[in-house]
């Protein structure tokens, strides 16, 4: 029993690496697209959202599976409890990633390639988020889970910046106005990223130490 027990958690842990490096690679290939406005990556994520979400239920089903036939205890069950939640946060995320490429193909294509403002610091900062939220799920580090909590607060800053840039720039140009909004549209959907690898960092402090820390850190 405990072989098999230890071989399906194995294989679990295997396939949400995937899943996570999927995710981490398809936010990084949308947002590289800001100034590139590469054709072939951004078709390339708005098309892989389906394999993300097979992924994620496949997942899923494991964890059901799992908690159903060995009945997990203590720290095992609060493993798989967390990585059902992680799974789901992993899965909109891709959503987000579908959603920014959108938005930047719509701009690339409306004749104003030129974005407002310079989306790549917010961008860095929310891809380092998001990798630090699944490193200390694998690596089972709760400190570096704290750590994402104050780069939350940045993230939000820079939403704001993107706001206010936004708002200042429809009033010069109300003509652009559909690629000025999808530009609006970019920095919200990068500050969601950034939530939900916050809400990964929740989960993993909850693994690690059973400790429920869920709007604590705002």
């Amino acid at each position: 029993m405990h072989h098999n027990y230890q071989k399906q958690i194995d294989k679990l842990r295997e396939n949400f690496l995937t899943l996570g490096s999927l995710v981490e690679d398809r936010v990084r290939k949308a947002c590289s697209a800001f100034n590139s406005s590469d054709q072939a990556d951004l078709d390339m994520v708005i098309r892989s959202d389906y394999e993300i979400d097979e992924m994620e239920v496949e997942i899923e089903e494991e964890c059901l599976k799992i908690l159903a036939l060995y009945q997990p205890v203590a720290k095992d069950l609060r493993y798989i409890i967390a990585l059902i939640k992680i799974n789901s946060e992993v899965e909109r995320i891709g959503d987000y990633a579908v959603k920014i490429a959108m938005r930047v193909k719509f701009i690339s294509e409306h004749g104003n390639q030129v974005f407002p403002m310079d989306y790549r610091p917010m961008a860095e900062k929310v891809i380092a988020m998001l990798k630090m939220s699944l490193d200390a799920l694998v690596d089972k580090d709760a400190e570096l889970a704290h750590q994402i909590f104050l780069l939350d607060d940045e993230v939000d800053t820079m939403r704001d910046q993107a706001y206010d840039i936004i708002k200042a720039q429809l009033r010069k140009q109300p003509d652009h106005a559909g690629s000025l909004l999808n530009g609006y549209l970019v920095a919200r959907h990068l500050e969601r990223i950034a939530d939900r690898a916050t809400n990964i960092a929740e989960e993993v402090i909850y693994m690690v130490h059973g400790d429920i820390v869920r709007g604590e850190h705002n």
